[in-house]
C-alpha cells in the first residue's frame, strides 16, 4: 500500500514548492522562549513589527504583546497597552499598519463588568510612534451571541474568521464578510471544499483572495491533531478542495495559527511540535536552557520559507 505521506506529497507538488526538510524550519526569535505559551503572529508590510499573543500555562491570561526591528534586532516584547484583566488573543494588523484587529472576551463598554463571549475587536493609531487607541467592538453582523475568532483580512477589506455556530457544518468553521459601501456584508459559510463537520479555525487569507491557510483538526489525511491546510480559487473564483500542507510543516502535535508573509515568501506559524532530545548536561543551568529552548511540545512561533505558486 502506498503510504500516505507520500500521496500527500505528490498532491503537493501542483500547489506548493516547499521545504522538504525540517532544519529549515525554525522558531521565530529566541527571546520568545521566556514565555510558556507564546501564540498567534503577524508581521507589519515592512518587517518591522510583529504582534503575538502570550498566555499562561491554562490559557487563564492571555495578552497581546509586540516587538520592534531595532538595528536589525528584535526589541524586548511589550504587553499592549490597552490590554487590562480580560483576555486577547489572535492580533491582524491592517495592510497600512495602523488598524490591529483581535478577538476578545471583554465587556461592550467600561461601565459592564460581565464579560461577553469572543467578539472582533480592533484599535487604531496615527503611526507606528503612537498610542493605539481604547478597542472597538466591529458590531455587527460580523459579531453576535456567538464566539467570534481569528480575523484576518485581504488587501480589499474582505474579512475571514472563525465562527462556532450551530448553523454551519461543524464546531467551528470560516466564515466571509464582504466589505461594500464602508460596511460588512452578512457573513457567508464557506463551502465544503474548506470546511466539514469537523473543526476548521485559524484562517489566513491571502491580499488577492487567490488562497488560504488554515487549520483543521484531526483529519483522515493529517498527522494526528491540527494540520496546516491551503485552498486556491479556480479560474470561476471558487474555492478547490483544500490540500495538507504535510511533512515537515505538520507533525503529530498541534500546527495552527498561519500567517504568510508574501513579499519574502515565508510561512510563520504556531505550533506544539516537540523533538527535544535528553542528553548529558553540564549542569542545571544547561539542563534548563536545553528544556527552555528546544522545540518543547509549548506553543510556540515558527517559520520556514514557502513558495505558493
Amino acid at each position: 500500500m502506498i503510504n500516505n505521506r507520500l500521496i500527500i506529497a505528490f498532491l503537493l507538488i501542483s500547489n506548493l514548492v516547499l521545504t522538504q526538510n525540517e532544519n529549515d524550519i525554525r522558531q521565530f526569535d529566541k527571546t520568545l522562549n521566556q514565555f510558556l505559551n507564546v501564540r498567534d503572529f503577524c508581521i507589519s508590510k515592512n518587517g518591522d513589527e510583529v504582534f503575538f499573543t502570550v498566555q499562561s500555562p491554562n490559557q487563564d491570561i492571555s495578552q497581546l504583546a509586540s516587538m520592534k526591528k531595532e538595528h536589525n534586532a528584535w526589541s524586548e516584547p511589550e504587553l499592549l497597552s490597552f490590554c487590562d484583566s480580560n483576555l486577547y488573543l489572535e492580533p491582524f494588523l491592517s495592510a497600512d499598519g495602523n488598524r490591529l484587529f483581535f478577538a476578545s472576551d471583554r465587556p461592550l463598554n467600561d461601565s459592564i463588568n460581565v464579560k461577553k463571549n469572543f467578539d472582533i475587536w480592533y484599535v487604531e493609531r496615527y503611526n507606528n510612534h503612537s498610542e493605539w487607541s481604547t478597542p472597538k467592538n466591529i458590531g455587527t453582523p460580523i459579531n453576535s451571541d456567538l464566539n467570534e475568532f481569528y480575523p484576518t483580512l485581504s488587501e480589499n477589506n474582505n474579512l475571514y474568521f472563525t465562527l462556532e455556530s450551530p448553523n454551519g457544518f461543524g464546531k467551528d468553521d470560516i466564515y466571509f464578510s464582504k466589505w461594500e459601501n464602508d460596511k460588512y456584508s452578512n457573513p457567508i459559510l464557506l463551502d465544503e471544499n474548506i470546511n466539514s463537520d469537523g473543526y476548521e479555525f485559524n484562517a489566513f487569507i491571502s491580499k488577492k483572495e487567490d488562497f488560504i491557510l488554515f487549520s483543521k483538526y484531526n483529519e483522515a489525511d493529517g498527522q494526528g491533531s491540527g494540520d496546516l491546510y491551503i485552498s486556491k480559487k479556480d479560474v470561476n473564483g471558487k474555492w478547490k478542495k483544500a490540500t495538507n500542507l504535510g511533512i515537515p510543516i505538520n507533525t503529530n502535535k498541534m500546527e495552527y495559527c498561519p500567517f504568510y508573509d508574501e513579499k519574502n515568501q515565508i510561512l510563520y506559524f504556531t505550533s506544539k511540535r516537540s523533538n527535544i532530545n535528553s542528553r548529558n548536561f553540564k549542569n542545571m543551568s544547561d539542563f534548563k536552557k536545553h528544556i527552555k529552548e528546544s522545540n518543547n511540545g509549548l506553543s510556540k512561533i515558527y517559520m520556514v520559507p514557502l513558495k505558493i505558486k
